[in-house]
């Protein structure tokens, strides 16, 4: 075997645990209990599962953020989304996430907690960009240039910020959650038409000028 399918191996193993690492994380955290729990689901050796994630409660949350990530790649693939406006493919790719971790707030609410400890910001914030660039990845988007990074800066803060509030919404059918999400998505979209407007050329912008002389002097 190569050093390349080692690794895919490891990677589609420790996939494999995650979604039951985070069911058993509700009770036990993100800890070796966990592995343990979801090996025996499986029927993994607990030791290889151990071994897997190294006792690193990041590397649980990261397999479990990929294994979500792949769910929704097969789940909502570009050519399911193409007949929706733009802002109806992100809040469905976002809806499924959240639909993913449904019944795992507990385990949820460990992660962010965890995600927000000071030596674990920058591989949540890698976590989080990787699932923004897929979901807009999914939704059609080809930009290549600055605002390619815009968008998943954004889209991945405004991700992140609704699973904080997922975690602990206690709404019926997570309806405050829905709402902030939709508040969200508009903002994106402003921001995004506001960005279109300002890098028309400069003949196509709208000029302040000729707005208020029109409003002066109506056309007769």
């Amino acid at each position: 075997m190569t050093d390349a399918q080692t690794v895919a191996g490891e990677d589609g193993f420790r996939i494999a645990l995650a979604p039951h690492v985070a069911e058993a994380a509700a009770f036990d955290g993100w800890t070796d209990a966990a592995v343990d729990a979801a090996a025996e689901v499986i029927g993994a050796d607990p030791a290889a599962a151990r071994f897997a994630f190294g006792g690193k409660p990041m590397a649980m949350i990261a397999a479990w953020t990929e294994a979500i990530d792949a769910e929704m790649c097969e789940a909502l693939p570009f050519e399911r989304l193409a007949t929706l406006p733009i802002r109806e493919r992100i809040r469905a790719l976002v809806q499924f996430r959240l639909d993913a971790v449904a019944g795992r707030e507990e385990a949820l609410r460990r992660a962010l907690i965890e995600m927000a400890k000071p030596g674990n910001v920058a591989t949540a914030t890698r976590l989080g960009w990787k699932s923004a660039d897929a979901m807009w990845r999914l939704a059609g988007d080809t930009a290549t240039d600055y605002n390619h990074y815009t968008k998943r800066a954004t889209l991945a803060a405004i991700y992140a910020a609704t699973l904080a509030v997922y975690a602990d919404d206690r709404s019926e059918d997570h309806e405050e959650t829905r709402a902030f999400l939709s508040r969200r998505i508009d903002g994106i979209m402003r921001f995004e038409k506001f960005k279109a407007q300002l890098l028309k050329p400069k003949g196509e912008r709208p000029s302040l000028t000729r707005l208020l002389g029109r409003l002066r002097y109506p056309a007769r």
